[in-house]
């Protein structure tokens, strides 16, 4: 079976929302929602913070440390180039991509496209996205290891700062599937980008408290929350282009 190792891109330096992968919700920090979400849901043989080399980010390797997560540091524009230098110092099979701004992470999703895509043989590269049905915050990506190695000789421009984008948008040269989830909730919006989703990831917090939330107990809820939703729902998500 493919063994697949999870990397988590967190750096400080967000243009929007600067230090948001270390805000701390419920005792825990951003960061530490994910890594918790990555590693509940049983599919990683490993898992690795992928960071930047600016000084910046010298708070991430110490809450990796907190954490007991390796951390690997690369270049800060480049972040093809830091996964691949974390796969390197990590081998296996595939690649698990995750970044650090989404604190509501469903293991329950995880674990489904990890089965999916090892259950389909010859698949380089596998997300929820392509035709989006789950909420921003929760998409899932996985890409083989010689894939993304190939993405590192071929990509450039801002295929280098979305690390997959460039196999998703060339189907022709890689074997991609998108994976729908059922009902469509994509009109949430559970990353974290702005202060208006920090409201909204709060709000979510302070109710539920310092567990993770199937996605399906979160949007019953956030249905008799309209007030909540409305809080970042036109918020625009930056185009592929824009880094």
């Amino acid at each position: 079976m493919n063994r697949i190792v999870g990397v988590v891109q967190a750096r400080m330096g967000s243009t929007r929302l600067p230090g948001k992968v270390l805000r701390p919700l419920a005792g825990r920090s951003v960061l530490g929602r994910v890594v918790r979400a990555a590693t509940d849901s049983g599919v990683l043989a490993d898992l690795v913070v992928a960071t930047s080399t600016d000084a910046v980010d010298d708070e991430v390797v110490t809450e990796c440390r907190r954490l007991a997560v390796p951390c690997h540091r690369g270049p800060v524009d480049d972040v093809l180039g830091r996964f691949v230098g974390a796969l390197e110092r990590h081998p296996e099979d595939a690649v698990m991509r995750f970044t650090a701004d989404c604190p509501l992470l469903d293991p329950e999703i995880i674990t489904t496209v990890a089965r999916v895509y090892q259950a389909v043989p010859g698949l380089d590269y596998v997300s929820t996205s392509i035709a989006r049905t789950l909420p921003r915050g929760l998409d899932v990506e996985i890409i083989r290891a010689d894939a993304l190695r190939t993405l590192d000789r071929i990509a450039t421009d801002h295929h280098r700062v979305h690390v997959t984008s460039y196999a998703y948008t060339h189907p022709e040269l890689f074997r991609v599937l998108g994976l729908t989830l059922t009902p469509d909730r994509s009109d949430l919006r559970l990353t974290l980008d702005t202060e208006q989703d920090w409201a909204l990831v709060r709000a979510v917090v302070d109710h539920f408290g310092d567990v993770t939330v199937p996605l399906a107990k979160l949007a019953d809820w956030l249905a008799g929350q309209p007030a909540l939703r409305s809080l970042n729902a036109d918020v625009r998500q930056k185009r592929l282009e824009e880094s």
